[in-house]
């Protein structure tokens, strides 16, 4: 029996000389077993290997005394711990996927795991393809920038791609639970930082790619490498690709896997969108496959829903899944959370909440929902802080081009000054010449600036923050919903 038969068939942990030999790493003295593995002390379950990674601000061994007290039995490092045996290696990042595969008893052997990457549409991708699955008969779990949802559990999650030991860790529970098929969004970040290491997709779809992150990445090429290097063949047994922008054309000629195309405009490509017809109520297409066509159905609003469907159904068939049924599981998607969510509340004018966050997403969504109205398109923008600060002024910009009245306001400033985020989107919206600009910092205010400007027949879209639950000032943490807001002031209003 190989060891991952012999791990798989009980938890019974693993010792932490065996985890430092398999890591070339100095064996410390102490005789424990692992049972279990965190990044984040305040998460630390008795048995656990506490894993403390360097940071921008802080390390995290600076919380070694906390992980000991929760019950951590050991510690991987980049330097010894002061109170607890250590595996020391020299970039922990890197060891962290392998060896928390390792101690879950390498869970994605158990699952079939179908990644979703590009700048946007992962998450509608991925809920999507979810749904999809299910619709085949598999159990599915999704980890995606909305949560890490497992059959029976559901946890909150910062991150599009959280760290590897939660990475694994969710895997584990989600095998455990009785899943059979996980679809993850997988972001750019997590490549160089490891996140998804220790793991190997079925198939791995891409959406597209636009400026963002650039603040990360440094340029364009850079962040399209990161996002190739998720196709290479030791992370993936095949690839979905998006062949409607240049990006995704380069990355078809470039993967070394069975690849299947999928577009909306070039007839050439395997997965091809057509007769789509987008209205405020839904999204429908017919899909034509290799397999055949099939009518797709969305009950979202958006075109780009339809390039969505288009990348889920090229990724359920790169992985050998029928798209009749997964064409079926898509109507159980009756939204996506932040994503063009219309709130009403018998307000006689549209309004909707969107994630859009780069002039990508403005672009492509502006003219949209101005198509499904007769009178003006209200956006309230802002940016985030500790972001690529080169994409202010252009989301200033593009919203005043496309919009009739562009009110801005804060998102999560985070540790800069607001004011200064503010100002550069304010400049960029003015440099327009377009619309009308109004700015308001206070997001609820800004949020009833838009309903009561608002008249019949307009449409008001609070963009930038989608779902998000929280603003963050620097150590202020403030509860805020832009869609519990906007329905509670368009009900102060009716």
């Amino acid at each position: 029996m190989d060891e991952r038969s012999t791990l798989s068939s009980a938890n019974a942990g693993v010792s932490l000389a065996d985890l430092a030999r398999s890591l070339d790493a100095p064996e410390p003295i102490a005789s424990v077993r692992v049972h279990g593995a965190s990044d984040d002390s305040r998460s630390v379950m008795p048995g656990d290997l506490y894993v403390a990674l360097p940071g921008t601000h802080v390390h995290g061994l600076d919380f070694e005394i906390e992980a000991l007290e929760r019950g951590a039995v050991a510690v991987l490092s980049d330097r010894v711990s002061t109170v607890l045996p250590t595996i020391v290696v020299a970039d922990p990042r890197r060891s962290v996927g392998p060896v928390c595969a390792r101690i879950h008893r390498y869970p994605a052997d158990a699952m079939d795991l179908y990644g979703v990457t590009g700048t946007n549409g992962k998450t509608s991708t991925a809920l999507l393809l979810a749904a999809g699955l299910s619709a085949s008969g598999e159990v599915v779990g999704t980890m995606t920038g909305l949560g890490l949802d497992g059959p029976s559990t559901s946890v909150p999650t910062a991150r599009t791609t959280p760290e590897a030991a939660t990475v694994q860790r969710t895997l584990g529970r989600f095998r455990d639970e009785g899943a059979t098929a996980v679809a993850l969004e997988v972001s750019s970040h997590a490549v160089p930082e490891h996140r998804v290491d220790g793991v190997r997709f079925a198939a791995m779809g891409f959406t597209n790619l636009a400026p963002d992150h650039l603040d990360y990445h440094g340029s364009m090429d850079r962040y399209f490498e990161a996002k190739a290097e998720l196709f290479a063949a030791d992370r993936t047994a095949a690839a979905a690709v998006g062949i409607d922008d240049p990006y995704g054309k380069k990355l078809a000629q470039l993967v070394d896997v069975p690849c299947w195309t999928w577009s909306t405009a070039d007839t050439r490509a395997d997965v091809f969108g057509e007769n789509i017809e987008c209205t405020g109520v839904d999204t429908s297409m017919t899909v034509r496959t290799p397999l055949g066509r099939v009518h797709v159905r969305l009950p979202l609003l958006g075109p780009h829903q339809a390039s969505n469907a288009l990348a889920a159904v090229a990724t359920a068939l790169a992985a050998g899944k029928n798209p009749d049924s997964i064409a079926a599981g898509f109507e159980c998607v009756k939204s996506v959370p932040g994503r063009l969510e219309r709130i009403d509340a018998g307000q006689p004018f549209l309004a909707l909440v969107d994630y859009m966050h780069n002039t990508a997403g403005q672009r492509r969504l502006l003219p949209f929902v101005r198509s499904l109205v007769p009178g003006r398109v209200i956006v309230i923008v802002g940016a985030t802080g500790e972001r690529d600060p080169g994409k202010r002024f252009p989301l200033g910009t593009t919203a005043a081009a496309l919009a009739d009245i562009v009110i801005v306001s804060d998102e999560s400033p985070l540790s800069e000054n607001a004011d200064t985020i503010r100002e550069a989107v304010v400049t960029g919206a003015r440099a327009a010449r377009s619309a009308v600009v109004m700015v308001e910092p206070d997001r609820r205010a800004a949020i009833a600036l838009a309903v009561n400007v608002a008249e019949p027949g307009d449409v008001v879209v609070v963009a930038g923050r989608g779902c998000d639950t929280q603003q963050i000032y620097g150590a202020e943490v403030v509860e805020f919903d832009d869609r519990v807001v906007l329905r509670e002031l368009l009900s102060d209003n009716v």
